[in-house]
């Protein structure tokens, strides 16, 4: 039966979700653990008393054995609970939070942007084939392609903030200013995550629709009165929109994962900088927290669109066997 195959093919991706973020919870605490420092000493300086440090580590927990230390820290993150920031000083959970309300709306609405831009421009181009348009879209994706994040965010920044004004040079200024004072602060580096993004999208998305055009239910679509337009949009993109909706979801990550620079460019309390912070700092809880939180997305993000890419394949619909008699 179909329903219990893609029954059976969900349990296995939810056992695989779980299963990676068990890894990844394993390699995020020996890679920090195992790092040269003392958290204690970083807290207390160089010149503390090794007394006040040793009350401290034990304090800590950091005088337990390693697996120890994993198996209290483990058992926290599973109801919630990631530690108190040795910077901070608030429970980390509470920073996550915080940051995560910019970081997440930013991805998505880059993800949205890309989405937008890339697959319209991928038809466009698939429809005339090797014509102007096709060549001119290409190559425009080809140099957003060689052009640095960092690069294009200076640049909207001098051209919408500093010349036309039309959107804040940087910081963020909360979601209870209102979500379009919030969107509005997001544009700028939501539209320099999106522009590379957009051009892979739209050579892949081209290359695959281009192809499906190329096939027979496309021909026969045109034989019935369809434009080439009409066509692609109906019955090419469908076909391919499996392994269109994969690559959107390894985009969603690599958005979500890789604003660090764009954070810091713009000055969003988001959770890139607060990992760069992290990291400077030797605030282990905090980079803990940040990285299994963002591994945690990426994983059930790219499952969620594993899901909707079976979903959307044609080849999983049931199809009842043609009967011989009547």
């Amino acid at each position: 039966m179909v329903t219990r195959a893609l029954a059976l093919r969900l349990a296995g991706r939810l056992a695989g979700l779980v299963g990676t973020l068990l890894a990844a919870a394993v390699l995020v605490f020996l890679a920090l653990h195992i790092m040269p420092g003392d958290p204690a000493e970083l807290m207390l300086g160089i010149n503390a008393d090794p007394a006040a440090v040793a009350a401290l580590r034990e304090q800590m927990g950091l005088d337990e054995p390693l697996f120890v230390q994993f198996g209290a820290w483990l058992s926290g993150v599973v109801v919630g609970d990631f530690g108190t920031s040795l910077t901070y000083g608030v429970p980390v959970s509470t920073l996550l939070m915080e940051r995560a309300s910019v970081s997440v709306p930013l991805a998505v609405l880059a993800v949205t942007l890309t989405v937008a831009v890339a697959l319209p421009v991928a038809v466009a181009a698939a429809v005339v084939r090797d014509g102007w348009a096709d060549r001119t879209a290409m190559a425009g994706a080809q140099i957003l392609l060689s052009v640095p994040n960092i690069w294009l965010g200076l640049v909207g920044i001098y051209v919408f903030a500093v010349i036309l004004r039309w959107v804040p040079a940087g910081g963020f200024p909360g979601w209870s200013g209102g979500v379009l004072a919030g969107l509005t602060a997001l544009a700028l580096p939501a539209i320099a995550l999106a522009a590379p993004q957009a051009a892979i999208l739209a050579r892949l998305a081209r290359i695959a629709v281009g192809e499906a055009m190329d096939q027979d239910y496309v021909a026969l679509a045109r034989a019935k009165g369809l434009s080439a337009r009409q066509a692609a949009w109906r019955h090419a993109l469908p076909t391919v929109w499996a392994p269109i909706v994969t690559i959107i979801g390894l985009q969603f990550g690599f958005l979500l994962a890789g604003a660090i620079i764009i954070e810091t460019v713009f000055s969003l309390p988001g959770l890139g900088r607060l990992l760069f912070q992290a990291v400077s700092q030797r605030d282990i809880p905090v980079v803990e927290g940040v990285v299994l939180l963002v591994v945690a997305a990426v994983v059930v993000a790219n499952g969620i669109c594993d899901l909707l890419a079976i979903a959307s394949d044609p080849r999983q619909s049931a199809r009842r066997p043609v009967s011989a008699g009547p």
